[in-house]
């Protein structure tokens, strides 16, 4: 049976070691100055522009993130705390305030991702490090992003966002287009070792 060509963005399942992911989290704020809209599984990095922080200044502000090489990975959305005026929303609407939950994207944290189909899967993609692309924007039903691994890119390139380790070990997931693969964040910043001091992408 084919894949499904729905991606879901990343999603955090277990620690490098094989012990499970312990679902630590950090609330972060998304401002309503930032005018495009986030979804489950997108990834983030801190946000740099001034209108766009806590007024609290308590919790570090977050934008989303491209997926191209080289551009830092602060974490990943698991999830939003409830909006009051709309307790409809699983997804944060573009130019809204609102309150995120993120996983930090430490590097020893595997998640998993759909690749996009574009490139006919190989036995010597683990190892190798992809792209990611944001497809056309999540899906404002599920909540879920529209992120997704770009099949035409894996590659030795050190400074791809993603590390593949393989086909995600879950029942039908193919070998073929649409696949879902265990991935580690290549991008992190916590592996370029300014992960808690600088500010910025």
């Amino acid at each position: 049976m084919a894949n499904p060509s729905t991606p879901f963005g990343l999603r955090p399942v277990r620690h490098i070691s094989g012990a499970p992911w312990n679902g630590a989290i950090q609330k972060v704020w998304v401002d309503s100055n930032y005018a495009t809209a986030l979804f489950v599984g997108d990834p983030v990095t801190w946000a740099t522009q001034l209108d766009e922080a806590s007024a609290l200044a308590r919790y570090r502000p977050v934008i989303t993130h491209a997926g191209t090489a080289g551009l830092v990975i602060n974490g990943v959305i698991v999830g939003f705390a409830p909006d009051p005026d709309n307790l409809t929303y699983t997804y944060r609407p573009a130019s809204t305030n609102r309150w995120a939950y993120i996983v930090h994207a430490t590097p020893d944290i595997v998640f998993q991702i759909r690749d996009n189909g574009d490139g006919t899967p190989a036995v010597d993609w683990p190892g190798r490090n992809a792209l990611m692309e944001a497809g056309g924007g999540g899906s404002t039903v599920t909540g879920l992003s529209s992120f997704a691994l770009q099949a035409v890119t894996p590659a030795a390139t050190q400074n791809y966002t993603l590390h593949m380790l393989g086909t995600s070990d879950i029942e039908d997931n193919e070998m073929d287009d649409y696949a879902i693969w265990d991935v580690l964040i290549n991008t992190s910043r916590n592996t370029t070792g300014d992960y808690l001091g600088e500010v910025g992408a």
